[in-house]
């Protein structure tokens, strides 16, 4: 049994949100994958938010069966998906990533008007990064946040690249820098903009080698305005919001991971013990075996370090308290997942190559992305290395 942190609420849980899954996800995850179907995945969108699964992060909104619901429970919501179409669960992932911080730090209004119709499956929403010299580093952001005192509008622009779900969101959550005199950890600003406010615009989405049917593309801001109460937080308080939701968000990421590593490896262990040659079944050569048994016990590595964050996040714990085992459970279950899959590949052989022979090429194309997206692996070993040596400054 590999669910070891889990109580029986848990896995009666589990087992709710796979047949949910069964139903409404696997049936189109080929369209997605094979047409980029985004009526389809609106669909399932809207089924999670009917069904309440969308709110499983936020207590005092969650109306379903579970007595303590948590990111436990949406880990798992993120497994079983990246289970089934990777793409689809990066779509849920980043819609769930933009209500987070509406949750936290908008104001009741702005909460009503933009975070209840995503937790209800009826908007998608995004989060605003990302620029062409911002990655990891957030120093180096160049959009820029203002408040005119005329209008009482805040005033947005810039330039975000690499924004899930961009041109199909109804809200972005857009960080600028809003005072350039200051360390840009103390000048950030985080705003709600509606997708229909003048002066966004998207010069090209992404043809990306995976996650297809994952919608990814550019954001332009220009001398974009919105109403002064669209503030999350308080101003110059960017930074604090962005670093409140990383945590969340490498979690949500580990049980991605840990999905998309499960999926290559019953493919391959269903492979191994049904494949022919040299007169054996594949799975009884020794080269093989080594294999097969890498794989499981980094799933189970990857599994326990995932539910073990998921679990201390619900009991309470977060922001540095947390950053050491959300960066391992991100790390470990990204790089498990394109592990599992090239080995996949690798047992399977030629099949595993060809789209006509099963799943195998496109868990492959999909998993190279889960070690650099939410943090790339390099800086969750700068996290983890920063609290077991908390007297040195890592040189970055």
């Amino acid at each position: 049994m590999r669910d070891f942190f889990m109580t029986d609420e848990d896995r009666s849980f589990r087992s709710e949100i796979r047949d949910f899954l069964a139903r409404e996800l696997a049936p189109v995850a080929d369209a997605i994958e094979r047409d980029q179907d985004w009526e389809a995945v609106k669909r399932v969108v809207r089924a999670l938010g009917q069904a309440g699964y969308m709110k499983l992060m936020f207590s005092d909104l969650y109306a379903g069966n579970l007595s303590k619901p948590g990111l436990t429970h949406a880990a798992m919501l993120s497994e079983e998906a990246a289970y089934l179409n990777y793409a689809f669960e990066t779509t849920i992932a980043t819609a769930l990533s933009c209500a987070f911080p509406l949750h936290a730090f908008a104001r009741p209004e702005i909460r009503e008007r933009y975070l209840t119709p995503i937790l209800e499956g009826d908007a998608i929403g995004s989060i605003c990064m990302t620029e062409p010299n911002v990655g990891s580093d957030s120093a180096g952001m160049e959009t820029r946040v203002r408040f005119d005192q005329q209008t009482r509008e805040w005033v947005i622009d810039g330039f975000k690249r690499y924004i899930s779900n961009a041109t199909k969101s109804d809200v972005y959550i857009v960080w600028g820098i809003s005072d350039p005199d200051v360390a840009p950890q103390k000048g950030m600003t985080a705003i709600a903009v509606p997708a229909t406010t003048p002066g966004i615009s998207f010069p090209r989405t992404y043809d990306f080698m995976g996650r297809r049917g994952c919608v990814v593309g550019e954001v332009t801001f220009d001398n974009v305005r919105v109403p002064e109460e669209n503030l999350l937080g308080e101003e110059n308080s960017g930074f604090r919001i962005m670093l409140s939701a990383f945590n969340f968000e490498r979690v949500i990421l580990g049980g991605s991971g840990l999905g998309v590593a499960r999926s290559a490896f019953d493919i391959a262990r269903d492979h191994a013990q049904s494949r022919v040659s040299f007169g054996q079944k594949l799975g009884q050569k020794q080269l093989i075996w080594d294999m097969i048994a890498e794989m499981s016990w980094r799933i189970d590595a990857a599994e326990l370090l995932t539910y073990r964050a998921a679990k201390m996040y619900d009991s309470g714990l977060d922001g540095k308290d947390l950053m050491r085992e959300a960066g391992q459970c991100k790390l470990v279950a990204s790089e498990t997942a394109v592990f599992c899959s090239d080995r996949t590949v690798q047992i399977l052989g030629g099949d595993g190559v060809t789209r006509q022979y099963g799943r195998a090429e496109q868990i492959y194309r999909d998993a190279r992305a889960l070690p650099i997206v939410g943090g790339s692996s390099e800086m969750a070993k700068y996290l983890i290395a920063a609290r077991e040596m908390p007297t040195l400054k890592p040189n970055l």
